[in-house]
């Protein structure tokens, strides 16, 4: 029983954490320059203002940090590569995601269900699995599958927090 609990709930979320705090980082320390300069595709933004340099930065830099502090712990070495490639997809996955909204027309602080609460899982995993497969550290089915339900939960309640925080304007 300890075993299941491991696989499908503990150790995912270990997997997964660096993306968690790389998605976070820029709600915290983001702010200043749009990544995209203001430029435009097609005559709409390209990400929008709020998807800001030292936001890229720091969430990058952030899901790093925890993925090498993790690294330090006996048998999670391989959490820096994890939590670089997590780190990386992540913020495509983002990035993305605001693109797509942009260029269809969706004004920047409007929700898109997938687009908002699980691209950047979706590309977080995929960024990692080249390292994590091979080497048989990627969670399983049940594991991924707890991760999607995990995500589901928390991207909202921590969109509220930060919102009630004041350091969103939008509660999503």
């Amino acid at each position: 029983m300890d075993n299941i609990l491991y696989l499908i709930v503990i150790y995912p979320i270990i997997f997964i954490l660096p993306a968690y705090v790389a998605n976070g980082a820029p709600v915290i320390f983001g702010g200043g320059t749009p990544l995209d300069f203001n430029r435009k595709c097609r005559g709409r933004s390209i990400f929008g203002k709020h998807k800001t340099v030292r936001g890229l930065a720091s969430g990058i830099a952030s899901g790093v940090m925890v993925g090498f502090a993790m690294s330090l712990f006996p048998g999670f070495g391989f959490m820096l590569g994890v939590g670089i490639l997590e780190s990386f997809g992540t913020h495509f996955g983002d990035l993305l995601g605001s693109f797509i909204k942009r260029q269809r027309g969706v004004q920047e602080g409007k929700r898109s269900l997938f687009m908002d609460q699980y691209l950047f899982l979706v590309f977080a995993i995929a960024f990692a699995a080249p390292l994590a497969l091979p080497q048989g550290l990627m969670p399983g089915i049940s594991g991924i599958a707890f991760l999607v339900v995990l995500t589901g939960i928390m991207h909202p309640l921590t969109n509220i927090g930060a919102y009630l925080l004041k350091l969103k304007k939008v509660p999503w």
